[in-house]
């Protein structure tokens, strides 16, 4: 397996290997949130308690379990890029920043709204909902760290810190409601014995999480071929042989 990351690590090698996987991650993407989005308002009942107010689930679930995976993401290859120097490792983690953002955002928002219907108040300084504002504040600051510093070089290492660091937060969102007192119900999905919901719920669930997570890697990817096109175009007129033209003299 490290001998696969390490073949990875050469631009050429990656290029020609995520070049077909970029469509076809978008395709996942697309059906899973096409079938996750019909599954969630013509198959799903309504909840008991929440009423149809339990739809927002399908959003909110899997934006917060995406801001949360691919802040992970972001800190291995921070990691790998910092220990190794990996260019493409920092390329990777500087990319996928933006979306991981947008997810932590998306969960905020939706869970604000989840929030007022459920407990009458948009916001609480509850220690999950503490944790995830936090987390967008890591994703914040990473991203201006690389727009703070000219030296890419110079701005890959300091904002690989803050991500390394910043890691120690994702157990902290995930065991929040079993550590504290908490407004957030415990886990309903990965949790021991199974899943507590039924199925009619969670495989809407399920197939937008998949789906979320393919676009994710979908974007990544994209954005990541993008920049390594971007970085060899500026290298190439430094890679080419200086040409002497001789006058004819006069």
């Amino acid at each position: 397996m490290a001998r696969h990351l390490s073949l990875l690590a050469n631009p050429a090698v990656f290029m020609r290997v995520t070049k077909p996987i970029v469509p076809i991650a978008w395709a996942l993407g697309v059906i899973g949130i096409g079938i996750g989005t019909m599954m969630a308002f013509f198959f799903s009942p309504p909840d008991h308690r929440q009423g149809e107010a339990v739809r927002m689930m399908y959003v909110h679930v899997p934006a917060a379990w995406l801001a949360l995976q691919t802040y992970a993401l972001m800190a291995v290859a921070s990691f790998v890029g910092y220990v190794w120097r990996h260019r493409i490792a920092d390329i990777a983690a500087r990319v996928a920043a933006p979306i991981g953002l947008a997810f932590t955002a998306l969960a905020l928002v939706t869970g604000a709204l989840w929030g007022k219907v459920t407990w009458g108040v948009y916001w609480d300084w509850d220690p999950r909902l503490t944790s995830m504002l936090i987390l967008l504040f890591l994703y914040a600051g990473y991203i201006a760290i690389w727009m703070a510093f000219e030296d890419p070089v110079q701005a890959a290492r300091m904002a690989a810190l803050v991500a390394m660091l910043g890691a120690i937060n994702l157990p902290i969102i995930k065991f929040s409601v079993d550590w504290w007192d908490s407004l957030h119900q415990k886990a309903a999905v990965i949790r021991e014995g199974g899943p507590s919901m039924p199925a009619s719920m969670l495989w809407p669930l399920l197939s937008m999480t998949l789906g979320y997570a393919a676009i994710s890697a979908a974007y990544t990817l994209l954005r990541t071929r993008t920049a390594i096109r971007r970085q060899r175009q500026r290298e190439a007129p430094a890679r080419r042989p200086a040409t002497v033209r001789l006058e004819a003299a006069s």
